[in-house]
C-alpha cells in the first residue's frame, strides 16, 4: 500500500490531476438518516468520545473515473459533516478504502492496505467494487462496507465505525420497482481537481462480459434522468469547475432503460456548457453507440465538446471477441472508427486490448497486431488478462504466462514504433488548461481533439483557455509556447448557432459551416456598412439638410 498514491489510475478514464488545486465547496447542510442497527465487533477503540462529526478521515480511492467520483461524493459529505479530510493515513483514526475489481494487481493492492490499516489499529470503512461484488470475501470479513449504490449513507458508516461497531450496506436503491443509478447527484464533493466535474450518467451495463468482473458490483443498467444530470452539469459550472468528464461502465447504453437515448442527453448539456467550458465523453462500448453514429459524429464536432472517444475493442479476433461476449465483430469496430473519423476529421479514439485471454491462439493475436497497425490509435491502453473470481473466464484454462507477458510486451513495442504528433510541431492551437502534470513540471492543458498539451507553471492559466504554439512533440504529449490568453469572446470555434429545444434533425450540424460563415460575415456587413449608413442619414434628418 503506496501512501502516496491517494487515487490509483489505469487509463484515460481515470485521469485525475495530481495538482494542489483549491477545494471547492458543497452544499452547506447535510442531513444524514436515520441509522441502521450496528453490529460490534468489539476490537476497535471509539474516537472522541462519540461526538458526531469528530475525526481525521484518510480516504484511497482506485480504478475508474465513476470510483473516482463516488470517492469526491463520499470525501464531500464526510467534510461537510465536520470530519477532517487528511492525505496522510498515519493522522488518520480511519481508512475510507473504496477499492476497483478490474484487475487482480489493483485488489491486491486494495487488499494490502485493509491489512496494513489493521497492523496500525485503525478504524476501516470498505467502499468501491470489491465488496459490493463479492460480500462473503474472507479477508472483508467483519469490517464495515458502504455500497456502491449507498454512498450518500457514508456518515453513518464512518459514525458507527469509529464507535467500534460494524456496519454494511448493499442494498440497491428502487423507485416504484425500477432500479436507480445511485445515489443523487447533488451530493457536496470534494473534487481532486476543482476544474473538473466526474459526472456518472448512468451505472451498470447490459454487457454479460466473460472476464469482467465490474456487473458484479454495478448490475444491469440504470440511468439518471436528463434533468437531474443537466442540473448538476450547471451547478458544476457555477461553482468554478470548467471541464465536465461523462462517465459509467458504458455511456453509449446511457437511457435505455429509461426510454432516453444518450444524443437526446448530450444535446441539452451544450446548451448549458459555457463558452470557456468544455465536455468529455467517457467510455463506450461498441454495440450501443453504433446506433447513434450519425448524431454523436455532430456533437462531437459541437466546439463545447471534445472531439475524443474512448471506445474498448479488447481484441482484433472475431472468434475471441465471441468467446468474451463483447456482443459485435470486428468489422463493427472497424467501421465505428473509420465513419467517426471521416465525419469528425482530427478526432482521438482511444481503445483497450486484453493480452492473453485463455482462447486467444497466436493466430488471434496477429490479427490483434494488425489492427493496431493498421489504425494506429493514439491512445492504446494493453491489459494482460487477470482471472477475476466468479467470472466464466475465470473457469477457463489460462495460456501460460510467459506467452501473455510476451504478445503485452510485442504489442507495447508495437504502440511504441509510430508517431501520433510528429506533424505537429509549429501549429497553433486554443487549449483549455486544467491540470498539473504528474512530475509536477508543467501544468496541462488539452486541445479540440483532447491532445494533451504542456504549458509553463503560470498559475494565472489554470482553468484559462490559451492559444499555443506547439514546439515539441512526444509519444503522449505535446509541449506549446502560451501566444496569448483568451478572454470573454467566443473562440471562431465556438461560434455556431445557438442551440434550442428542438427535433434533432433541426439541431445544429457539421454542415452548418458554411451558414455559419455566412452569419459572421453578415455582421461585419451590418457593423461596418449599414450602422454607419444609418447613422449619416439621421445625421442629415436632424440637421433638416436638403440636397
Amino acid at each position: 500500500c503506496q501512501f502516496s498514491d491517494v487515487v490509483n489510475m489505469d487509463d484515460i478514464e481515470d485521469l485525475v490531476a495530481e495538482g494542489s488545486i483549491e477545494r471547492s465547496q458543497g452544499r452547506s447542510q447535510v442531513l444524514p438518516k436515520p441509522l441502521r442497527l450496528p453490529k460490534s465487533t468489539g476490537h476497535s477503540t471509539p474516537v472522541g468520545d462519540n461526538i458526531p462529526g469528530v475525526g481525521t478521515l484518510y480516504i484511497k480511492t482506485w480504478g475508474c473515473s465513476h470510483n473516482n467520483s463516488d470517492g469526491e461524493y463520499m470525501a464531500g459529505i464526510l467534510s461537510q459533516y465536520g470530519y477532517n479530510i487528511t492525505n496522510d493515513p498515519h493522522l488518520a483514526d480511519l481508512w475510507l478504502l473504496n477499492s476497483c475489481t478490474v484487475k487482480g494487481p489493483s485488489e491486491d493492492n486494495f487488499l494490502n492496505c485493509v491489512k496494513r490499516a489493521q497492523e496500525l489499529e485503525k478504524h476501516v470503512v470498505l467502499a468501491g467494487c470489491v465488496p459490493q461484488g463479492q460480500k462473503e470475501h474472507p479477508r472483508l470479513s467483519g469490517l464495515s462496507v458502504v455500497g456502491v449504490q449507498q454512498i450518500d449513507r457514508v456518515v453513518e458508516v464512518v459514525e458507527e465505525t469509529l464507535k467500534g461497531n460494524s456496519v454494511r450496506l448493499f442494498s440497491t436503491r428502487r423507485r416504484d420497482k425500477r432500479r436507480l443509478a445511485g445515489a443523487p447527484l447533488d451530493l457536496p464533493k470534494i473534487r481532486r481537481n476543482a476544474l473538473i466535474e466526474i459526472l456518472p450518467i448512468n451505472s451498470g451495463c447490459l454487457n454479460h462480459c466473460t472476464y469482467c468482473k465490474t456487473k458484479h458490483a454495478r448490475g444491469d443498467l440504470a440511468s439518471y434522468p436528463p434533468e437531474e444530470i443537466v442540473q448538476r452539469t450547471e451547478q458544476a459550472f457555477s461553482e468554478g469547475v470548467v471541464e465536465v468528464w461523462l462517465t459509467s461502465e458504458d455511456l453509449g447504453a446511457y437511457g435505455r432503460d429509461i426510454d432516453v437515448t444518450l444524443p437526446e442527453l448530450l444535446w441539452q448539456l451544450v446548451e448549458v456548457i459555457p463558452d470557456n467550458g468544455m465536455l468529455r465523453l467517457g467510455m463506450t462500448n461498441p454495440p450501443y453507440i453504433m446506433e447513434h453514429l450519425e448524431e454523436m459524429a455532430k456533437i462531437l464536432l459541437h466546439p463545447r465538446v471534445y472531439s475524443f472517444l474512448h471506445v474498448p475493442v479488447q481484441s482484433g479476433s472475431n472468434q475471441v471477441l465471441e468467446d468474451m461476449r463483447r456482443e459485435y465483430n470486428i468489422e463493427d469496430f472497424k467501421y465505428l472508427v473509420e465513419f467517426l473519423r471521416k465525419k469528425v476529421p482530427g478526432i482521438t479514439i482511444a481503445t483497450d486490448i486484453i493480452c492473453g485471454f485463455p482462447t486467444e491462439t497466436a493466430a488471434d493475436f496477429k490479427e490483434t497486431l494488425s489492427l493496431v497497425n493498421s489504425f494506429k490509435f493514439p491512445n492504446l491502453f494493453i491489459n494482460q488478462f487477470y482471472p477475476r473470481p466468479g467470472t466464466p473466464a475465470a473457469r477457463m484454462k489460462r495460456i501460460p504466462t510467459q506467452v501473455t507477458k510476451q504478445r503485452s510486451k510485442e504489442l507495447t513495442e508495437l504502440f511504441a514504433s509510430y508517431q501520433t504528433y510528429d506533424g505537429l510541431v509549429g501549429e497553433e492551437f486554443v487549449v483549455l488548461v486544467t491540470e498539473t502534470s504528474f512530475d509536477g513540471k508543467y501544468f496541462v492543458g488539452h486541445n479540440k481533439f483532447y491532445h494533451q498539451i504542456l504549458v509553463p507553471l503560470d498559475k494565472s492559466l489554470l482553468g484559462k483557455m490559451v492559444r499555443v504554439k506547439i514546439y515539441e512533440t512526444g509519444k503522449y504529449f505535446l509541449k506549446g509556447h502560451v501566444l496569448s490568453l483568451i478572454q470573454e469572446e467566443p473562440l471562431l470555434w465556438q461560434q455556431e448557432p445557438s442551440l434550442q429545444q428542438q427535433d434533432s434533425s433541426q439541431k445544429w450540424k457539421s454542415n452548418d459551416l458554411v451558414p455559419k460563415v455566412f452569419l459572421f460575415d453578415t455582421r461585419w456587413f451590418v457593423l461596418g456598412f449599414l450602422v454607419p449608413l444609418v447613422t449619416v442619414f439621421l445625421y442629415i434628418v436632424n440637421q433638416n439638410i436638403t440636397f
